[in-house]
């Protein structure tokens, strides 16, 4: 056995080592992106403050949590992108296994006669009882092969393996943070019909009661048909939204159902054991520098890999058009047994140490390079892009969120106001002083005033959610992987977006 490990060894020692250090050129795997200098949006409050990895917790809304929880375990895309995961780690072991040594077991018996018939009829039984002894012959070895990567074709499809499988993990984030956003602004759009339905209501009832105090006063001959007829279409109006806005309403719970995989009675229930209505936190950790603030989306790192694994793959290209080097071996042990008999045999080979060179392919290997190149070349524009898409939809989000912020205190006005003002004439139609018409202009007005500063409320959660979603929803980087054009970005990975 001490005889073949050291053969062993010798069929594993790396005699190409020499050669195999002569790689070729690829295309840069890392490409500047086009990041612009600063931003061109306010920073809500210059980007100073902590890290967008906390999001929903700081929201301080425990059902919002548990609602992005449920959706990720629902979601179908982040199932998928988990599955694509699992492939790229599986080929990832296959290209880094192509480097090493290939090691197969054998094993076989078998069992027979073999000798000569003596014609002549001198021939004694003895001779003809030896001549067909059955023979057993038992054989078991070890067959090795290894491929010498001369010219770095093997490494090339480890390091494009490898980038696929970041990228695949870059793109499992990007899913999470997808369903996070999807969840919170479906559930802010519920939390939102439920204020919008609560002004209906009181819109309806308060019409109602107008309606239903101006038909007394019609029939006791105090107000004029008209009046009456006016209040109850005005009633009749509102009663016909509040009932669109309960559909809305509960078509949109149906959306918020689907995406968690709650049933619909536990949903309304942890709903109702919920605030309506929550203060958004202060956003902050938005890196001054873009290309510093744009590491931290899980798409735009899981573009600038696509890049890089391009590069890989037009070098394993270009190196399958020169010679492949192989060396194979082997050893093993036979044993005869026959009539008593017992011979035991050890066997190796180191070799056959073959080059293939390729001649004549018909243009087929000089057709894949110029293909890989050609993705290499796809794979910098889509790089690029999708850059320029994560700078403009971080501007629109801050944009939006800056202007929702600043038009909110003036929203809030106009509906204190405009209560006042109804207030004010509804008292003087209780007294006479105003006329039906004056009492339903200041209601309509008072409406539109709630329904905007609903509106509002829901557009600022929308850009307040876009800015996380467009930011990256607190992912970073790896800490191992740094980028040509960023530095470490400032906030922490998130245990969950």
């Amino acid at each position: 056995m001490r005889r073949l490990r050291r053969i062993a060894l010798v069929l594993s020692l790396p005699l190409g080592l020499g050669l195999a250090g002569c790689g070729l050129t690829r295309p840069p795997a890392a490409v500047q992106g086009p990041f612009p200098a600063q931003w061109h949006a306010p920073l809500p409050h210059g980007g100073s403050l902590a890290a967008l990895a906390e999001w929903w917790r700081q929201l301080d809304d425990p059902l919002l949590v548990e609602l992005i929880a449920a959706a990720e375990t629902a979601s179908p895309n982040l199932a998928s992108a988990a599955a694509r995961v699992a492939e790229a780690r599986s080929t990832r072991v296959q290209a880094g296994a192509a480097l090493l040594p290939s090691l197969d077991g054998t094993a076989s018996a078998s069992r027979g006669v073999s000798g000569s018939s003596f014609g002549a009829s001198g021939s004694s039984s003895s001779s003809s009882s030896a001549s067909t002894a059955p023979v057993t012959t038992l054989q078991a070895g070890l067959q090795s092969k290894w491929e010498i990567d001369l010219f770095g074709r093997l490494r090339a499809d480890r390091d494009a393996a490898q980038q696929k499988l970041d990228s695949a993990t870059a793109k499992w984030h990007d899913a999470r943070v997808a369903v996070a956003a999807e969840t919170a602004n479906a559930y802010f759009a519920e939390r939102a019909c439920q204020q919008q339905l609560n002004v209906s209501e009181s819109d309806a009832k308060s019409r109602g009661e107008t309606a239903r105090l101006t038909d007394l006063s019609a029939r006791a001959g105090f107000t004029a048909p008209a009046d009456a007829a006016l209040a109850r279409a005005s009633a009749s109006d509102a009663s016909g939204r509040l009932t669109q806005q309960r559909a809305l309403c509960a078509v949109q719970r149906k959306a918020l159902v689907a995406l968690s995989g709650l049933d619909e009675p536990t949903l309304a229930q942890k709903l109702a054991a919920s605030p309506t209505q929550r203060a958004l936190p202060v956003v902050g950790a938005i890196a001054s520098v873009p290309a510093q603030a744009l590491s931290q989306r899980p798409d735009v790192y899981a573009a600038e890999l696509g890049v890089a694994a391009a590069s890989a793959e037009v070098g394993s290209a270009e190196a399958e058009r020169y010679p492949k080097l192989t060396l194979s071996g082997s050893i093993g042990r036979m044993q005869i047994r026959t009539s008593g008999f017992r011979e035991s045999l050890d066997t190796w080979t180191v070799g056959p140490l073959s080059l293939t060179v390729p001649l004549l392919d018909g243009g087929a290997r000089a057709a894949n390079t110029e293909a890989a190149k050609a993705r290499y070349t796809e794979a910098v524009s889509l790089y690029r892009a999708n850059v320029r898409q994560a700078v403009r939809e971080v501007e629109e989000a801050l944009v939006n969120l800056d202007a929702t912020t600043a038009r909110s205190t003036d929203a809030d006005s106009a509906v204190k106001n405009y209560q006042a003002s109804f207030d004010a004439t509804q008292a003087r139609y209780s007294s006479g002083l105003a006329s039906l018409f004056e009492l339903e202009d200041s209601r309509r007005t008072l409406f539109a005033a709630q329904t905007a500063r609903v509106s509002l409320q829901r557009e600022s959660t929308e850009a307040w959610v876009s800015l996380y979603r467009s930011m990256g929803g607190g992912w970073s980087r790896p800490a191992e992987a740094s980028s040509p054009m960023t530095t470490t970005p400032a906030a922490k990975v998130a245990t969950s977006p």
